[in-house]
């Protein structure tokens, strides 16, 4: 096995597994303590970790619209839990004119953006 092909093997393992442990455990303890106060949101999460977060996110409507069906009022729609790798739905990027020309013609069949 080459080295590249063990590199790109160690690299998509999950957090918890077996090998990713004894790599953290075998640090120098300066290392160890740099790694402890790193952002958790800039590092991967596994399979459960998402899961897991599935499960508040469900959790928090559940509680938004049992209180909302029973009368309580001005309460703000739950957030989802950030997930790292995962773009905030509210962080839109604008169409390019181009591309809103492409689409304006492929759907209509006139060139140009829309009258008025």
């Amino acid at each position: 096995m080459s080295l590249r092909r063990l590199s790109v093997l160690l690299e998509f393992l999950p957090p918890e597994s077996a090998t990713l442990t004894a790599i953290r455990r075998a640090l120098p303890a300066g290392e160890r303590e740099k790694r402890a106060t790193a952002d958790p949101e800039a590092g991967r999460w596994s399979q459960q970790e998402m899961l897991l977060a599935s499960v508040i996110d469900a959790l928090r409507r559940i509680e938004y619209y049992t209180l909302r069906i029973n009368g309580a009022k001005r309460l703000e729609k739950p957030t989802p839990l950030p997930r790292p790798g995962v773009a905030d739905p509210k962080r839109r990027k604008p169409i390019p004119q181009h591309a809103y020309d492409a689409l304006w013609e492929l759907m209509h069949g006139t060139p140009g953006a829309p009258p008025g």
